[in-house]
């Protein structure tokens, strides 16, 4: 079963179907366990761009925006010290093909996505999530193994660093597979309200001077 209850949370377990995804929706607080592979710009400008082959199968499985500090053990062993998520939009432009090409169901980072995203989600079956900012050193101690390291020659932050995470969160779903997106709903309501609120806060401090 990909998706369990326990202790009061909602852990998804990798591989993750479409169908797994379906009772998942925006707003939900989240945890993964499984397959997770850290794949920033330079990566998805390689499989999108130049149309290479991601030489970390993360079908059914989740990548997370993130620039990993990584300190070496021993040859091909390593231990992840920081793993602090970066901001998801600048994927924005490649995340649709990414997706397409891919078969990625979840994809973690920092802040929201649009239109892009929202279609790959909703065409493909995929879920994005934000993971809390200012806590990168508590997310590495979520990370119970570095499975392998591919595309080294990017660099330590763009490196695909393949790993095995346990209850890896809290996750907050930010846009489901039906195409909502969480941040551009709530920027609606915000909208709305904000005009009566800015009047009301004009007329609470309007004695200042």
């Amino acid at each position: 079963m990909a998706v369990e209850i326990r202790d009061g949370k909602k852990i998804l377990r990798t591989p993750v179907s479409a169908e797994d995804l379906k009772d998942i929706h925006i707003g939900d607080i989240i945890y993964l366990t499984g397959d997770l592979t850290t794949c920033r710009d330079v990566a998805h400008r390689r499989v999108v761009e130049e149309g290479r082959e991601i030489p970390v199968d993360v079908r059914d499985a989740a990548i997370l925006h993130a620039g990993p500090i990584i300190r070496p053990l021993d040859e091909d062993h390593y231990q992840m010290v920081s793993v602090g998520p970066t901001t998801s939009m600048r994927m924005e432009k490649f995340e649709y093909e990414f997706v397409k090409r891919t078969g990625v169901r979840v994809i973690l980072g920092k802040g929201g996505m649009k239109e892009n995203t929202q279609r790959a989600c909703e065409e493909f079956g995929a879920i994005h999530c934000v993971f809390p900012a200012g806590n990168a050193v508590v997310a590495a101690t979520e990370v119970e193994e570095i499975v392998e390291a591919q595309w080294k020659d990017l660099g330590m932050p763009e490196t695909l660093w393949h790993c095995h995470v346990k209850e890896f969160g809290p996750l907050i779903v930010s846009i489901d597979s039906y195409g909502r997106n969480y941040f551009e709903e709530k920027k609606v309501e915000y909208n709305r309200k904000k005009d009566d609120q800015v009047a009301l806060i004009s007329k609470q401090v309007g004695f200042i001077k």
